[in-house]
C-alpha cells in the first residue's frame, strides 16, 4: 500500500552534482559532502560513498523501528545499537545490493531480541522499501 502525498509528514531533498565521484548537498545546507567510490571499486576513496550513506540511514531507520516495536512488547532496548551492513556488486541487471541489518540488545533475551528485530524488519520503511529487491539478512 502506496502513501499518498497528503499522508506525507516530511520530504527530505539532496542533490548529487557529478555522480559517484562528485558532492552530494541537502537543501537546508545541513548536509554537504564529497563522495567518491571506495577504493575496491577503483575510487580514491577520500570521500564517502552511496553505501555509507544508505547504511547510515537504514541503521538509523531500524533503530527507530526497534524502539516502536519495543515499546509496543514493553521491552527495554536501552543501550542498544543496530548496525547496517551494505554491500555492492554485480547482478543480472547490472549492479544491486545486499543489506545485513545486525542488532544488539542488551537488556532482553535472545529469543526476545531476534523477535523484537523481525518486527522492526516488518515496520522499518527503509525495510518495507527495499523488500523484494534487495535481499536482506537479520541478525
Amino acid at each position: 500500500m502506496a502513501i499518498q502525498q497528503s499522508d506525507v509528514l516530511y520530504t527530505a531533498v539532496a542533490t548529487a552534482e557529478g555522480g559517484r565521484d562528485g558532492r552530494v548537498a541537502t537543501d537546508d545546507g545541513r548536509l554537504d559532502i564529497v563522495v567518491n567510490p571506495p577504493k575496491e571499486m577503483g575510487g580514491s576513496g577520500a570521500g564517502t560513498n552511496p553505501e555509507q550513506l544508505f547504511a547510515a540511514g537504514y541503521s538509523a531507520c531500524f533503530q527507530g523501528a526497534l524502539g516502536v516495536v519495543a515499546r509496543q512488547e514493553g521491552a527495554d532496548i536501552s543501550g542498544s545499537t543496530v548496525t547496517a551492513k551494505v554491500g555492492i556488486g554485480k547482478n543480472d541487471d547490472g549492479f544491486g545490493i545486499i543489506v545485513e541489518i545486525s542488532a544488539a540488545i542488551p537488556n532482553v533475551d535472545a529469543a526476545t531480541a531476534k523477535s523484537l528485530v523481525e518486527k522492526a524488519h516488518q515496520v522499518c520503511p527503509y525495510s518495507k522499501a527495499t523488500r523484494g529487491d534487495v535481499t536482506v539478512t537479520l541478525a
